[in-house]
This record gives structure tokens, sequence and C-alpha cells, in this order.
């Protein structure tokens, strides 16, 4: 079992890469959304898909928020984002087809 200080280490770390790489994965959703809202073609883009992960991530954050007390933190911070951006994106792809 690693030492106390090797492990808070490790958890500070895994912590800090979780928050860059789910802040970046926001970033990433906007290309999608000025694609599709620019073209208006989202013929590419499946509703499915983008409730499922709107759902992933909207219950990821609600997860966390209930198992850290009710109490916010930078993983359901970026989780939420994350929520909102697929949010973004299903409702540019309904506007797209209506």
């Amino acid at each position: 079992m690693p030492s106390e200080p090797r492990r808070a280490t490790y958890l500070a770390l895994l912590g800090a890469l979780f928050a860059l790489f789910s802040s970046v994965r926001v970033l990433a959703y906007v290309p999608t959304v000025w694609a599709v809202a620019a073209s208006g073609d989202s013929s590419q883009h499946s509703l499915w898909t983008w409730f499922t992960f709107l759902g992933g991530n909207a219950t990821m954050a609600l997860w966390l928020w209930e198992h850290n007390g009710r109490r916010s933190n930078r993983a359901i911070a970026v989780s939420a984002a994350n929520a909102l951006m697929c949010a973004a994106i299903v409702a540019v792809i309904v506007w797209t087809r209506r």
C-alpha cells in the first residue's frame, strides 16, 4: 500500500488531470456547435448519442454532488459544464431539424 504522502500526491495529480481533460472537453464541444449552427446540417449528429452524453455528464455532476455532502467542487462544476455543452449541441441539432 502506498505511503500517505505518495497517495496524496497521486490524488492531487489525478484531480488536476481530471480538471484539465474535462475542461478541455468543454472547449472541444464548441466546434461542433459552431459547425452545426453555421451549416444548418445536423444529419451527421445523433440526438440519441448527444442525449446520452448529456445524461452521463449531468448524472455524474449530481452523483458527485451527493457524494460530496451536497457541496460543490471543481469536479462537479466541470461535469455540469460538460452537461451544459451537450445540452447546447442537442439544442442546435433540434433547431436545425425544425
